[in-house]
């Protein structure tokens, strides 16, 4: 299973120097937030496959005018193909703006969809906006990741988890993976391409 995930900036490669072969072959699109939602409307119509989001904290614009074709999985378990994907959107409370939580909102979202988890018998993917505690993120309020995300990999063992929020530029030693017990972690700032074992 071919999964694109995308994450806080367009790919120039697939938005404005567009070739429908570079679309191709997808059978599954995540975006872990702050996208465009033209963007998001844009790959699910070109790569024709089902398109995945949580919310970023710079996305309050999709309330008014949200990606069409795409589906929002915010605090949900969807299950594509087989493959179950948790989503918690959002980053930490900096501010008043959308999608910010504190860690105590955030593990009460957390809370919220255990039965949903039970039900399906565990996770494969946490698809999140902001990173897990220490693991990807920085020092700075509004990059500090969540310590509940840590305790779901811990307690569900998804084989992975994607995130985005931390962009390539803000840090020298920006990396795309971490592993993290016996999950992945990936950070999906503008694309990365994921086989997923079948």
């Amino acid at each position: 299973m071919r999964i694109l995930l995308v994450a806080d900036e367009p790919c120039k490669s697939y938005w404005d120097y567009y070739d429908e072969s570079k679309l191709k072959g997808f059978d599954l699109i995540l975006s872990a937030g702050d996208l465009p939602p033209e963007y998001l409307s844009f790959l699910v119509t070109f790569a024709n496959c089902p398109l995945l989001y949580v919310h970023g904290n710079h996305d309050a614009k999709y309330q008014e005018k949200p990606p069409e074709g795409c589906i929002n999985i915010d605090d949900r378990v969807y299950v594509c193909n087989g493959v179950r994907i948790l989503g918690l959107g959002g980053s930490q409370r900096y501010g008043f703006g959308e999608y910010q939580y504190t860690e105590k909102e955030m593990q009460k979202r957390a809370k919220k969809v255990r039965f949903q988890i039970m039900r399906r018998h565990g996770i494969d993917i946490l698809l999140t906006h902001a990173p897990m505690r220490g693991c990807g993120d920085q020092d700075d309020l509004p990059h500090q990741g969540f310590d509940v995300f840590r305790e779901i990999v811990t307690r569900y063992k998804p084989a992975y988890m994607v995130h985005g929020h931390v962009h390539k530029t803000y840090a020298y030693d920006f990396r795309r993976t971490r592993q993290v017990d016996s999950t992945t972690v990936i950070n999906a700032y503008e694309r990365y391409i994921l086989d997923y074992p079948s």
